[in-house]
């Protein structure tokens, strides 16, 4: 596959931890902004602009992307964020807990995304990619990098290491959910560029929406320029890759927000038939094959039998949960469009759906099992498509330590 070094936008030296925001999209409109009350630097304020409108003002509105543009310039123009001097590519290590992680910053190539060099196991919520579309077409960038995994390489392997050993950071600091965050530049990609094109896929991680938009917004890009001739910064999009071997993936547990006017016990019954059902001491799911139900202050256990004919997406979890329950009892035909059904990441724990529950924001709630990469990987290379929000990896990218413009 193809990467390449890219001359980015960076926080100027000392700002980064002030700069760096958490995804877009593991945080509601409320919780966006109070995470950047006090920090007028924090890269939300572009990612999720309507923090800086007035609660009436619709999130996907033209005013949304408008006010983005205006914060991404003025955070240039009062050198918050500066341009590198050179192209170059980064290593960027993450510690959470006594689990780390390193991954090589880098652009990769949208005819690679494309072609399914880079491939996908999720389809896509229109209005979210619409909306990511938006934002990379107003800013003419990439602030919030797709989360890559490629099957790990020995060679690849040895040079992140010598690097990392060999060099000191640019960059070290831990964020206040005490995950930590180390870069180091690598001028001129440091022999990986080369040795990246020995790797023969990669997969969308996290981050399908703006993949996707950074396609959809190259392709627009070509057809408004006459003289398109392949070599324009708007064909590459920005990319973390890890190696599969350190990656850690938690549960993306489901809440419902009603029982489709069934009663309770009408619902119990009605899951009894199709489940093996019985009530539970713990509330997250010990093993595959079953999962952990809350309704009306009690956790169940919902298990089933193993199917050996069923294909790698059909066997998930998640899937039998759709399939066997979210769909025909609850009537949820299609998560993607459906908002009666909410996704919870798995670092949030069952206590989340507890609280959903408890509070009367959601009637029931669902703890599953986690997917592995192996299977992320299988079901990718089989050309299937897994149903949305299965994986929640953890530690998640921090958006603003690198940005890639066009």
């Amino acid at each position: 596959m193809r990467i390449r070094t890219f001359q980015g936008l960076v926080p100027a030296p000392g700002r980064e931890a002030e700069v760096a925001a958490v995804p877009y999209d593991v945080v509601n409109r409320e919780e966006a902004a109070a995470l950047v009350a006090g920090s007028p630097n924090n890269l939300l304020h572009v990612d999720r602009a309507e923090v800086d409108l007035p609660a009436e003002v619709e999130v996907y509105s033209d005013a949304v992307y408008a006010k983005a543009a205006e914060t991404f310039k003025r955070m240039q123009d009062d050198g918050v964020l500066v341009r590198e001097p050179e192209p170059c590519i980064y290593l960027y290590k993450q510690t959470m807990g006594d689990h780390s992680q390193i991954g090589l910053v880098a652009v990769c190539h949208v005819d690679d995304y494309r072609d399914d060099i880079i491939r996908k196991h999720e389809k896509t919520r229109p209005v979210k990619e619409d909306d990511r579309t938006r934002l990379v077409d107003a800013l003419s960038a990439n602030t919030g990098p797709i989360f890559l995994t490629y099957r790990e390489d020995a060679a690849i392997d040895s040079l992140v290491d010598s690097i990392t050993t060999g060099e000191a950071p640019v960059c070290d600091f831990v964020a206040d959910d005490g995950i930590g965050h180390v870069l180091w530049r690598v001028p001129n990609g440091g022999g990986l560029v080369e040795a990246f094109g020995g790797v023969p896929l990669a997969y969308v991680a996290d981050g399908h929406h703006r993949s996707a938009s950074a396609f959809r917004v190259a392709n627009g890009r070509r057809e408004a320029n006459p003289d398109h001739d392949g070599t324009e910064d708007y064909n590459w999009f920005l990319c973390v890759l890890f190696p599969a071997n350190q990656l850690k993936i938690l549960a993306y547990n489901r809440a419902v927000k009603d029982l489709a006017g069934m009663a309770p016990a009408e619902f119990l019954e009605t899951l009894a038939s199709e489940f093996e059902l019985a009530e539970a001491q713990e509330n997250v799911p010990p093993v595959p094959g079953e999962v952990r139900m809350y309704l009306s202050g009690t956790w169940y256990r919902l298990k089933w039998g193993k199917d050996t004919d069923a294909d790698p997406v059909s066997a998930l979890d998640v899937s039998v949960l759709q399939d066997r329950l979210l769909e025909p009892v609850l009537g949820i035909a299609d998560p993607r469009t459906d908002d009666r059904v909410a996704f919870v990441g798995g670092i949030r724990g069952s206590e989340e759906l507890e609280r959903l529950v408890d509070s009367g924001k959601a009637a029931v709630a669902f703890a599953v099992y986690p997917v592995s990469v192996e299977e992320l990987m299988a079901i990718a290379d089989a050309g299937q498509i897994m149903a949305p929000k299965c994986t929640w990896f953890e530690p998640k990218l921090r958006s603003g330590l690198f940005v890639h413009t066009f």
